[in-house]
């Protein structure tokens, strides 16, 4: 009878360790722990020429630049997924206001994050702006996103693809530089219709014009014919075109 009081026992006392145990903590897959060490371990990438998601949009006035061109360069730090945590100004513009404006349209933009051995890690680049001042009639002239196959679209053609919406852009003869201008690029989609990679063809000889039209591209959205992807699998391609000409006929309207 003992033996058996005994037995009774010692079983109760095992389930009552295993119920107030306590569970196990589940460790870090050795593949999850890898990649934090390897973007720990890999240096920021320092760029003079910066990938742009989203380009930065400052907002000022033609008489915030007191009657003269202004330039600046802003030193940006963006993480791994191109955010922008940091930036300062590096050359500026000699008005403490154009700065700040500046600043806080950098801050509000995203860059295309960068990979090193198939990892993301940092970005440390610089950004440059010209800032001119406009003394003629094109100063109120704006210019959106019209490319050859949005044109197309709007008057009912017959068209390889179809934006789903006109993609945000907002230019002004100062981002022209006071000349006319063309772009030719081509891009990729998924099968959700979201833009995953645009490439310049036709480069507008203004790097900062350039970006912000990739980087209007790159957040649209489009739709392909069904028979496109069977038997065209192709690249999408479109060109935009900045006639100065327009704004001469705004100005006599």
């Amino acid at each position: 009878m003992m033996k058996t009081s005994l037995y009774i026992t010692l079983l109760f006392g095992l389930s009552a360790t295993h119920l107030y145990a306590k569970p196990p903590q589940q460790k870090p897959t050795p593949k999850a722990t890898l990649e934090v060490q390897k973007s720990a371990a890999l240096p920021a990438h320092l760029t003079t020429r910066l990938a742009w998601r989203k380009f930065p949009q400052p907002k000022y006035k033609n008489e915030d630049l007191n009657q003269q061109n202004r330039a600046a360069i802003v030193r940006i730090y963006a993480d791994e997924t191109g955010k922008i945590s940091q930036a300062t100004i590096q050359e500026s513009t000699g008005l403490k206001k154009l700065d700040d404006a500046l600043l806080q349209a950098v801050r509000t933009a995203e860059i295309q994050p960068t990979y090193v051995e198939d990892t993301a890690v940092p970005t440390i680049g610089f950004q440059s702006f010209n800032l001119r001042f406009q003394d003629n009639q094109h100063e109120d002239c704006q210019f959106d996103f019209q490319s050859k196959q949005w044109l197309a679209q709007q008057q009912q053609q017959k068209v390889q693809f179809k934006y789903r919406s006109q993609p945000q852009l907002n230019l002004s003869a100062e981002d022209l530089k006071n000349h006319s201008r063309k772009l030719k690029f081509q891009f990729k989609v998924n099968k959700h219709g979201e833009v995953k990679r645009v490439k310049l063809t036709q480069g507008s000889g203004q790097y900062a014009l350039d970006q912000q039209v990739l980087a209007a591209v790159k957040a649209a959205q489009v739709d392909v014919p069904r028979q496109f992807w069977l038997y065209k699998k192709s690249k999408l391609k479109d060109e935009i075109y900045f006639d100065l000409n327009t704004c001469d006929a705004q100005e006599q309207s």
